[in-house]
């Protein structure tokens, strides 16, 4: 019996020791990964509750609050015993712009448009779909054939756009177009746009690499 409740006293000082006592509770904020973020705008978002003890810590919660940064692509909170809570985000790469009132808008390879800045930033093609979205199946469609070009073709395309997800066209810096088609056999179609564009034309239609054409 009274080994028992030795055990019991020892179980509920450990319990006091998590829940109850301040030194095991949230005592600070670390941010990593921010480029164009800073840290303050990230713990302002997170909002974590400093003084929470830590196994009751909703790390869930925080996630979405950090989440909800148009910037940020994936984010991670940790705890530590040190009373460290980690916050780890990664931010979105843009890929393309979009006309925006405001200046032009920055959207990432989820076709999601995330910031506005005044200026084209230097080597982003412009995307011209109905709306940018990842609701969009052409705006998705669009940024997925962009992203998955070599990079020194990448580097020539001046403008994507897409009526359909299975119209996708590329208009290079010298006016040329390229009528790519969906986002499928992007390998195969790259291969065969290589030697074409080496060719006369205006326009060059992979859609079908099977039988491509050039007028």
């Amino acid at each position: 019996m009274a080994i028992a409740v030795v055990a019991l006293a020892g179980v509920g000082g450990v319990l006091w020791l998590l829940l109850g006592s301040s030194l095991f509770a949230a005592r600070q904020v670390a941010v990593e990964g921010t480029v164009e973020l800073s840290s303050q705008q990230v713990g302002t978002a997170a909002q974590v509750p400093i003084g929470t003890p830590l196994l009751l810590l909703d790390t869930a919660t925080i996630e979405s609050r950090v989440q909800q940064l148009r910037r940020v692509a994936t984010v991670e909170v940790s705890r530590s015993m040190t009373g460290t809570v980690r916050i780890t985000v990664s931010e979105r790469t843009p890929v393309a712009v979009a006309p925006s009132g405001e200046g032009v808008a920055l959207v990432d390879a989820t076709a999601t448009s995330f910031a506005t800045v005044p200026e084209v930033p230097r080597g982003l093609p412009e995307l011209r779909v109905s709306r940018v979205s990842p609701e969009v199946p052409a705006a998705r469609a669009a940024v997925q054939v962009l992203t998955e070009l070599p990079p020194g073709l990448r580097e020539r395309v001046k403008v994507v756009s897409a009526r359909s997800s299975a119209d996708v066209v590329l208009r290079l810096g010298d006016d040329r177009e390229v009528h790519w088609g969906g986002p499928s056999q992007s390998a195969r179609k790259t291969a065969v746009l290589g030697p074409l564009l080496s060719r006369p034309g205006d326009v060059y239609d992979v859609s079908s690499p099977q039988l491509p054409t050039i007028s």
